[in-house]
């Protein structure tokens, strides 16, 4: 049982991990997109933002409740 535990923290910090670094590339292209007043550079940067911010929501709250089904 202690696998588990142990694979589902990894799989955890993954996903935050991964969530993380796409949202931090979504703030740079938001920031881009700004900088050289392209909307389209804005909007794309928008959607990773908050797409990043959903995975890490995800490995926050729903990664840890795999641990009640084994």
């Amino acid at each position: 049982m202690g696998f588990f535990t142990s694979a589902i923290g990894t799989l955890q910090t993954l996903v935050v991990a991964i969530g993380a670094g796409l949202a931090v590339w979504g703030g740079i292209n938001l920031m881009e997109g700004y900088g050289g007043d392209n909307p389209g550079a804005k909007s794309q940067g928008m959607k990773q933002l908050m797409a990043g911010a959903g995975i890490g929501v995800i490995g926050l709250t729903l990664v840890p409740q795999l641990a009640s089904l084994f």
